[in-house]
């Protein structure tokens, strides 16, 4: 069995490109956190590269940020090429198969949603205590 849950933050923007196929692929590092501290008492952080295909590569793009953070559901890859000098370069990487976008949400410009525009990625309490307007055409009951 071949499966990855991750819970991280982005390094960086997700970057993404096309195969020449026109396949939509973004690539982006989330850092992880270990569970322990090592010998010395310190946190440590794994950098693990994340690859993601067709339409999840255009939500990731549109939706991730330096930053933020998400979920990875994925397998585990490796790979190898042989790199501009002649040697051989290995890659490890996940492959995403869901991403989950948690913390605060954002536009695809960056900016947040206004207080009453709904971010389906955001904290759905974000706006608790404060009333919801619905009509009871809107109810199923």
């Amino acid at each position: 069995m071949n499966k990855v849950i991750l819970i991280g933050n982005l390094t960086k923007d997700p970057e993404l490109r096309y195969t020449p196929n026109g396949v939509a692929v973004a690539t982006f590092t989330v850092a992880v956190n270990r569970p322990r501290a090592n010998q010395s008492g310190e946190k440590e952080t794994d950098f693990i590269n994340i690859v993601a295909w067709q339409k999840l590569a255009d939500l990731c793009a549109s939706y991730l940020r330096k930053g933020r953070q998400a979920a990875i559901e994925g397998r585990m890859q490796t790979r190898s090429y042989d790199n501009k000098e002649g040697k051989k370069v290995f890659v490890t990487e996940v492959v995403a198969e869901n991403v989950q976008f948690l913390g605060g949400g954002q536009q695809a410009d960056g900016q947040k949603p206004a207080n009453n525009d709904f971010d389906p990625f955001g904290d759905p309490f974000a706006n608790a205590g404060k009333p919801i307007n619905i009509s009871d055409d809107d109810l199923p009951f």
